[in-house]
């Protein structure tokens, strides 16, 4: 066992790491998109709220790996695509499908996340904030977000979590993060359930870490939840 650890515990930290990059970048990515989801999906314009919820619905009514397999085998095989250098280059490698994938598919929860929150806003409010001269933007940023957020924030904490867990897919189209290390490292030694006891307490150990800093943000908030 020592040496199964040994051997094991440096090759799964650079896929560890790679996890990182492909985790934080998703969430990233996943945050701004599920904020702009969530503003248009309250506009008033129907075109605009519309599109919104058919992005909503379809990237969460279907699999995540699914949607891995039509970016990076599907999307990346179409000659348009080879042809135009921006998106040959988003669409050939992995690890890039990987976390527009993930991107795409925490966005659309985080989205609904945060239009709860704004949903959530007393409309009595907005209109004391317009009365004192405040312009939209002033509203949204002073008032209106802030309070969304409160609403919003555990929903939204669960959601890092689970892009997290999401990376574990990124191994199925090719790319080398820690389960792809822990594959690997599982068909050389036989021994599957010592690589991926250590793979999972590596998962653990960036969830944890995820988590805390969420609880640091609830509290600077002045979220109370029961957990």
């Amino acid at each position: 066992m020592f040496e199964l650890f040994e051997k094991a515990v440096p090759v799964l930290v650079e896929g560890f790491w790679i996890t990182l990059r492909i985790g934080l970048l998703s969430i990233l990515f996943a945050s701004l998109l599920g904020l702009a989801a969530a503003l248009m999906r309250t506009s008033d314009r129907r075109s605009v709220s519309g599109l919104s919820f058919i992005y909503s619905t379809v990237f969460r009514g279907t699999p995540l790996l699914i949607q891995l397999f039509l970016l990076y085998y599907g999307i990346g095989t179409l000659a348009f695509v080879r042809d135009q250098p921006l998106l040959w280059w988003l669409f050939s490698d992995g690890a890039r499908c990987a976390i527009l994938a993930i991107s795409l598919n925490s966005g659309a929860y985080m989205s609904e996340a945060i239009r709860g929150g704004l949903q959530s806003v007393p409309s009595g409010q907005i209109d004391a904030a317009v009365s004192c001269g405040m312009n939209r933007l002033q509203v949204f940023t002073r008032i209106r977000f802030p309070l969304a957020i409160r609403q919003a924030f555990p929903a939204y904490s669960n959601e890092l979590v689970l892009a997290i867990k999401g990376t574990s897919l990124a191994s199925t189209i090719a790319v080398m993060e820690l389960t792809g290390f822990a594959r690997r490292l599982m068909s050389q030694s036989y021994l599957i359930v010592e690589t991926f006891i250590i793979a999972g307490l590596l998962y653990l150990a960036i969830n944890i870490t995820l988590l805390g800093c969420a609880w640091l943000v609830e509290r600077s908030l002045g979220i109370r939840t029961e957990r």
